[in-house]
């Protein structure tokens, strides 16, 4: 007999080889239809898959992450034995599921696979699906996985297999389609009530653009129609939302095939933007102790080298940069850190210093593949908001729960009311994928963890996913429609002060290692201005957004008065123009409502002899006539609610 522990701490005994299925029959059989697979400690099982260990059990089901991969994952393999059947030969590479639904790489041939085939795929998928399908699964050696590959003569497989340890090979049999793969899967099709093919792509095999390009077909599915009808809503708002849709149409920035590709050029309204944005973190940077500092964008090959990043980066980077010098080779930076390592070691500190916050717009770069660039998410230049503070161990717990602050006030000020932390720590089975000892891991986990209790944050604790020389805690934004961002992040190193011999002097007069803490609350500029375009559909908060108020003359004759009103409000640093076309007033309302612009000021015979404006508000339409002094500081009193820093 073997002893199974549930969620809720309760235990059962079962007989030795109990499938997760059987587990959830024996609870109820209404629960036993919603599991997918189960988490048996840290290994996720199909449901028919035997348990022989005492063991902690989790169910999944819909609502569970590894659920919907489970079920994602079982939808790729269906998608490709529909392919198969209508497109005899064709060769697979992977299969995956991913955060919504799933892809497949496949090899055609001769064929070729558009928008234009999908119903006819989608509907040999819903025939299988109905049929009932068993997902089967079969270990084998991998002398007979090289053998049916070879016979099926699929090459992508085979260079799979090739570099599987024999003993670790599995394979998924659904109908006629058989799959390398290590699983889960659903135990049959059964769950699958919707499924939808969204669009085909190209992708080099393993992201390799020297390797041939394959076809990538991406889909999704459901257990019920409901949740398909609502998706494709969603997807509708999302093309709404578009950021590189919404930044040309409001011209913030653009791309350029002669300067090259995942190279952003900011416009000046972008830049504005951007600049907004620098200044408003710099403003609580300031007030919380922080230095700025500047550093080139290259540095030699032996500064990465010694930070560890050449060896993590290396591989993604841009190639080294050869001088004249005999041996000498320069990086485009991959990051700041190592920089701001040089700067702190090139001044002599004492205890009494210590903290010393740098912080820097520091642009850094990193060669992505081209099928990987999307717009501002994924670009190979990108600036992050980078600080690093480098404190006592005494001082390390405060100086986090500092930075908490910083990301709570910039997720006020932009709106950002929907969040989750994530403290990620590293996976303790696999140490060598991660530089530093047992004893610094150990207390910088142990500090996040106590910083957030402090703070009365809740954050989930994921083992496996630190950096690679210290933990972390990540900020998970949900956006207004619900999809999830990782914005901000803060990590703690003991390693790279290590890496540099960085010291200072403390009360005893010896010299001791400061702590290093990495901190981004934007992360990149690029991809949190992307992020935010989405989150509020260009609608920006009014002390960020690059044209804060639009003048509306209803004619030429008050131009001059319109002119008198622009002063007033750039002499109290609010952002405004004149719109002075020769058009009637209502079309330059909807224009300017079209731009975003989120007050607008109605100018005439009436204001001009009052010495007033008539306002309206972006969405929401006449808020009637008030003097200029009090519409200006109405705008000021709004702007410093949300932007005004209390340490």
């Amino acid at each position: 007999m073997i002893e199974i522990t549930l969620p809720d701490g309760s235990s059962r005994t079962f007989q030795k080889g109990v499938t997760a299925h059987e587990i959830a029959l024996s609870i109820s059989e209404g629960l036993a239809r919603k599991v997918l697979s189960a988490k048996v400690d840290d290994d996720i099982y199909d449901l028919n898959m035997p348990i022989h260990k005492n063991a902690h059990v989790k169910l999944l089901t819909w609502e569970d992450a590894e659920g919907k991969a489970t079920f994602w994952h079982s939808s790729a393999h269906i998608m490709a034995e529909a392919i198969e059947i209508l497109y005899p030969g064709t060769k697979f590479g992977i299969g995956p599921d991913i955060e919504n639904g799933f892809y497949y790489d496949i090899d055609l041939g001769e064929n070729v696979i558009s928008s234009d085939d999908f119903p006819a795929i989608e509907n040999k998928i819903m025939d299988l699906v109905r049929q009932g399908q068993n997902f089967e699964r079969s270990e084998i050696s991998k002398k007979e996985a090289l053998k049916y590959y070879n016979e099926k003569q699929d090459p992508y497989k085979i260079e799979l297999i090739n570099e599987l340890e024999d003993g670790t090979i599995s394979l998924y049999k659904t109908g006629g389609f058989v799959d390398l793969c290590r699983g889960p899967h659903l135990m049959d099709t059964t769950p699958i009530k919707a499924f939808k093919l969204l669009n085909v792509a190209g992708a080099y095999w393993r992201g390799d653009e020297n390797r041939k390009q394959l076809t990538r077909i991406y889909g999704i599915s459901f257990p019920k129609k409901k949740d398909l009808d609502a998706y494709l809503v969603f997807l509708e708002e999302a093309k709404k939302r578009d950021h590189r849709k919404i930044g040309k149409e409001l011209q913030l920035f653009t791309f350029s095939s002669t300067v090259g590709s995942g190279l952003p050029l900011w416009l000046p309204k972008g830049t504005e933007l951007r600049l907004n944005l620098e200044n408003f973190l710099k403003q609580a940077q300031k007030a919380s102790g922080y230095v700025q500092v500047m550093t080139p964008h290259i540095g030699l090959k032996e500064l990465f080298t010694v930070s560890g990043h050449y060896e993590k980066y290396g591989q993604d980077s841009f190639r080294p940069i050869s001088t004249p010098a005999e041996g000498e080779e320069f990086l485009l930076k991959p990051m700041n850190c190592p920089h701001h390592c040089e700067i702190f070691k090139s001044q002599q500190h004492s205890y009494k210093d210590l903290p010393v916050r740098y912080a820097e717009f520091g642009t850094v770069y990193r060669y992505e593949q081209s099928g990987e660039l999307h717009g501002l998410t994924r670009v190979r230049g990108f600036t992050q908001d980078d600080a690093h503070i480098f404190c006592r161990p005494d001082q390390l717990k405060d100086e986090f729960k500092g930075v908490i602050d910083i990301i709570f006030h910039i997720f006020k000020a932009l709106e950002f009311e929907n969040f989750e932390a994530q403290i990620s720590l590293r996976d303790t089975e696999n140490k060598e994928k991660y530089i530093g000892t047992d004893e610094n891991w150990e207390r910088s986990e142990k500090a996040i963890i106590e910083a957030c209790q402090e703070k009365g944050l809740k954050a989930t604790v994921v083992k496996g996913e630190a950096a690679f020389y210290g933990p972390k805690l990540d900020f998970m934004v949900k956006d207004a429609i619900g999809r999830k961002w990782q914005l901000g992040t803060i990590q703690v190193d003991y390693n790279l002060p290590e890496r540099f011999e960085l010291e200072y002097v403390g009360s005893d007069n010896q010299k001791h290692r400061p702590v290093m803490i990495h901190r981004a609350p934007f992360g990149s500029m690029e991809r949190f201005v992307a992020v935010l375009i989405e989150h509020c559909a260009g609608k920006f908060p009014l002390w960020l957004t690059p044209e804060q108020v639009a003048i509306l003359p209803i004619s030429e004759k008050f131009v001059d008065y319109s002119k008198k009103v622009l002063s007033l409000l750039q002499n109290s640093d609010i952002r405004a123009y004149i719109d002075d076309r020769n058009e009637k007033t209502g079309r330059k309302i909807r224009d300017t409502e079209l731009k975003r612009v989120p007050y607008m000021l109605i100018v005439g015979l009436k204001e001009e002899e009052t010495e007033t404006v008539s306002v309206r508000k972006q969405g929401a339409g006449d808020a009637g006539q008030m003097p200029i002094n009090k519409f200006i500081e109405t705008l000021k009193t709004e702007i410093n609610t949300l932007i005004k820093f209390n340490k």
